[in-house]
Parts: structure tokens; C-alpha cells; sequence
């Protein structure tokens, strides 16, 4: 595999200012939506799928908008609290992971569709070389990860979000299946993306970023480094100072699940002002996973098949 080289963090399918404006995304997908792409998983009413069509997009980036700017602390540029969608270029060349519930429906175009209450955005790396890149090339230097695995193959996730009233352990379960069975289907090697915590302060995080340091600082094998502009130390706190067990309840659930699966964080954190978030780097190998949670969704993501 050549070198990886990234351009920018903005896909090269996009024209013109990207933060803060409306994205102008020119061009075909990287690969067609498809109606007919199969459902990985289902649990009672909810279904985990890939999203089939540009409105299930759409709506995907309502549920979004709903969480990041309604219930979080996210700031939204003119053109984003217009449409009330999180939109940006990159969605153009994601894949998007949905948890639709069939028991309760919205009318669209005068036909009830099942109702989106979760949604993971994934970028494979033969898809981000092409687009000039990933998402997280502006906080954390991925690309030299990257460069010491020529050989293996990168997934990055991200805007990772749930309604309120699903954030139970159906939903989250069925969106862990779900993207188990992407990586089965693509042969991914490693999974990395950002995770945020809420709150612009790193002294009023230290209790988490430090416990995140001390107890999974990845070796230097799968470590990555917030870029030298946007770094903030993470340990804010000697060791001896942490309590674990307060620090874990402090912690989201989705870094706590990615740390139960075996995940590593990378060094240094990155203040994003837009989102109100301090954000950490995840990686994860895959061959890294514990064997108690690859037996429990199946070696064949067959659980909820």
C-alpha cells in the first residue's frame, strides 16, 4: 500500500469554506446508496442497518443536530440551525450505521418511515485516501499510525449519537453489532476515531483525562499524538491522585464500552470549541478485542442476526 499522505480534512468532492458555512459537496458518492442492503441485526422493534437512501442520510443528521446542538452544547453556524441537520462534507463519503425503530413511524413524503434513534458515521481507509483524508486529520496525527501498519486496514468512527429515550442497552448492543458486522464485511484490522467529553476545561476533566492516561495510554506500537498545535497533556494528575472507580462513573458510556473491548487512547486531547467537547483519541486493533465480547456478538456478528 502507497504511503498515506493526507491533503486536508475537508474531502476534495467539497467546494468552498467548510466550517461555518453551508458544505457545497459536488459529485457522485463513493459508492451508490443501496436499498437493498441487508439488515445486520434485529432486536425486537429496532433494526441496525447501513443507511439505503439520501433521506435516511438526512434524517440521520436531524438525530444528530438533535443531540449534539439540542440537548449538548454545540454551536451551530447559520446554515445549520436552518436545516436542522449536523452536516459536513465528509457525510458524502461515510457510510452511515442506523438504529431504526419500526414501531414508531414518520410520515415522509405521506409514507411512514420507521423512526432513526441512533447512528455511527464510518470512513474505510480506501475511501478516505481517495477524499483527501480523515475526519480526525485535524486533531490527532493518524497519519503516522497509519505509516508504521502499511499492511493492515483502518476504519474510523465517529458522530456516534442516540435519542434520549433509546439510550438503553438494546440500542447501544445493536449499534456494537452492527458495527462488528461492518468490519467483518470490509476486513478492518483497526478501528480509531475521536470521543469527546463534555465540557471545554481540561482542569475541570482531569479526574477522567487522567485516569484515561495513566490506565490506557496505548503503547507505543498504536500510539498517535494530538497535533502540536491543538495538544493538551493529559496528565493533569500524578497517578497516585486518581480514583479509579470515580473517574470510570465520570466517564460517557461510549468510551467506557470502547475500553472494555480493549481500546487504547492516544497522547494528548484536543479542546473543540464548536461542539463544547474535550476530545480523546480511541484505537482499537481488532485483533486486540476481547475474546468475551467477539464470543457474545458471535465470530459471524450471528447474535441478532
Amino acid at each position: 500500500m502507497r504511503r498515506f499522505v493526507p491533503r486536508s480534512r475537508v474531502p476534495h468532492t467539497a467546494t468552498g469554506p467548510w466550517l461555518g458555512t453551508q458544505p457545497r459537496v459536488q459529485g457522485k458518492r463513493h459508492t451508490p446508496l443501496d436499498r437493498k442492503t441487508p439488515t445486520f441485526g434485529q432486536l425486537g422493534t429496532l433494526e441496525v442497518r447501513l443507511a439505503r437512501t439520501a433521506g435516511e442520510v438526512k434524517r440521520a443528521q436531524q438525530v444528530r443536530y438533535q443531540v449534539f446542538y439540542e440537548e449538548m452544547s454545540a454551536t451551530p453556524d447559520a446554515y445549520t440551525m436552518a436545516t436542522r441537520r449536523d452536516r459536513d462534507a465528509f457525510d458524502d463519503v461515510c457510510d452511515h450505521l442506523l438504529v431504526l425503530d419500526h414501531n414508531v413511524t414518520q410520515r415522509r413524503f405521506r409514507k411512514p418511515k420507521p423512526r432513526i434513534v441512533g447512528t455511527y458515521r464510518m470512513l474505510r481507509q480506501e475511501i478516505a485516501e481517495q477524499n483527501g483524508g480523515f475526519y480526525s486529520f485535524s486533531e490527532f496525527d493518524v497519519g503516522s499510525l497509519i505509516e508504521r501498519h502499511p499492511d493492515l486496514n483502518f476504519l474510523e468512527l465517529g458522530r456516534s449519537c442516540v435519542l434520549k429515550p433509546y439510550r438503553d442497552k438494546r440500542t447501544v448492543e445493536l449499534l456494537w453489532h452492527g458495527a462488528w458486522s461492518y468490519v467483518l464485511r470490509h476486513n478492518i484490522e483497526v478501528m480509531f476515531g475521536c470521543a469527546s467529553l463534555a465540557g471545554t476545561d481540561p482542569d475541570e476533566l482531569a479526574t477522567q483525562l487522567s485516569y484515561l492516561h495513566h490506565n490506557h495510554l496505548a503503547p507505543l506500537e498504536w500510539r498517535v499524538r494530538a497535533i502540536p498545535s491543538r495538544y493538551v497533556p493529559m496528565d493533569r494528575l500524578p497517578a497516585d491522585a486518581v480514583d479509579p472507580k470515580k473517574a470510570l462513573r465520570a466517564l460517557p458510556p461510549l468510551i467506557k464500552g470502547y475500553l472494555r473491548l480493549g481500546a487504547f487512547i492516544a497522547d494528548g486531547a484536543v479542546v473543540d470549541e464548536q461542539f463544547g467537547t474535550t476530545d480523546v483519541m480511541i484505537v482499537l486493533p481488532v485483533s486486540g478485542i476481547s475474546h468475551r465480547y467477539i464470543n457474545y456478538y458471535g465470530a459471524n456478528a450471528t447474535r441478532h442476526a
